[in-house]
């Protein structure tokens, strides 16, 4: 693998991290773009993009490429990754690289094949998908090559997932697209709903991380919001308690309380075992609410601990991950495929 640069990614429905040997992190920004509507071009991305949102007029339109983790606009995607690359003046990385993409565990194999074909567009020799929670897992710190139950919740920005992995492999997995981004949506509603105000993406989801809790927590405050009236069309303040952004986020977090559960259920007797001593962890952006561990310990009764840095957990996973790569394409194991295999 000398002669091959590694290129990883994790391609997220609110971040985009991308990681090449030798460099580290390159890049770490919002998963969101700027299109001029007229000239269709690309206006801004990342940060910049991100600074715009709610603020833009008719001629400018943003593009969340990845959505519930999965690609929802290839044209875009591709912009995304050569933009992303074109400013870091590492373009020529691409060529003969080997990349890998981590991504949710439910996506399908088709889904998987828009994920490679990108990578191959920008000139990848070969392209691997792994799934995100093991990744995740790894960089977490978990020893996952063990004969060894660990048991990993994942929440996302569009996914959340939960997996069991054992003996370098996922044993078993679940999905759900209810994480980060529709925990603000729900928050949307409610504000709607009780004080017939239409508040922004960035409003709620400063909500969620200010006051945002699972469980009552010391110092509960207020917060001063503001919106549009649905009404009149004025604007309006409002004040909302942590009370009630927590009732929000209990009613979500009971469907992935239930993804935990399903995975559970079809846990193998001997690894079940494992779980209840090693316990759960937790990675992802959804790992900063909180009292996030408190309130699954008090669901499980089992040991629950949010991972070191939650949020690059899955890029530090793939970084570990490359000595893994290196070692199976020295025995033969990954096939190189060409462009016409996704036609």
């Amino acid at each position: 693998m000398n002669e091959n640069v590694f290129i990883s990614l994790d391609l997220g429905t609110s971040n985009v991290l991308a990681y090449v040997a030798g460099q580290g992190i390159v890049y770490n920004e919002p998963s969101i773009m700027a299109y001029d509507n007229r000239t269709n071009s690309l206006v801004a991305l990342g940060n910049e993009a991100y600074e715009m949102v709610g603020k833009t007029h008719e001629g400018i339109r943003m593009v969340v490429p990845i959505r519930d983790g999965v690609i929802s606009d290839m044209d875009a995607t591709s912009d995304l990754l050569k933009s992303i690359f074109a400013r870091l003046r590492m373009t020529n990385s691409w060529k003969n690289s080997v990349v890998l993409l981590a991504c949710p565990s439910g996506v399908t194999e088709l889904e998987r094949d828009a994920l490679k074909k990108v990578a191959m567009q920008m000139g990848a020799e070969l392209v691997i998908v792994e799934e995100e929670v093991k990744m995740a897992a790894i960089g977490a710190g978990l020893n996952v090559d063990l004969p060894v139950g660990n048991l990993v919740l994942d929440i996302g920005g569009g996914t959340t997932d939960a997996a069991l992995i054992a003996s370098g492999e996922v044993v078993v997995s679940k999905s759900l697209r209810i994480a980060g981004t529709s925990f603000d949506q729900e928050i949307q509603k409610y504000v709607r709903s009780e004080y017939n105000i239409s508040i922004g993406d960035k409003t709620a989801e400063n909500l969620k991380k200010q006051i945002g809790s699972l469980v009552k927590y010391p110092g509960e405050r207020v917060m001063q919001i503001y919106g549009r009236d649905i009404v009149s069309g004025l604007p309006k303040e409002a004040r909302i308690t942590s009370e009630e952004v927590r009732n929000v986020l209990l009613n979500a977090f009971s469907k992935i309380t239930d993804l935990l559960i399903e995975v559970l259920e079809a846990t193998p007797p001997e690894l079940a075992g494992d779980i209840m001593k090693l316990g759960i962890t937790i990675c992802g952006g959804g790992a900063l609410i909180r009292n996030v561990d408190k309130y699954f310990f008090d669901i499980f009764q089992i040991p629950t601990r949010i991972a070191p840095d939650p949020l690059n957990c899955v890029i530090e996973g793939t970084k570990i991950f490359q000595k893994t790569v290196e070692r199976r394409l020295e025995n033969g194991m990954y096939t190189k495929q060409k462009m016409k295999d996704f036609f």
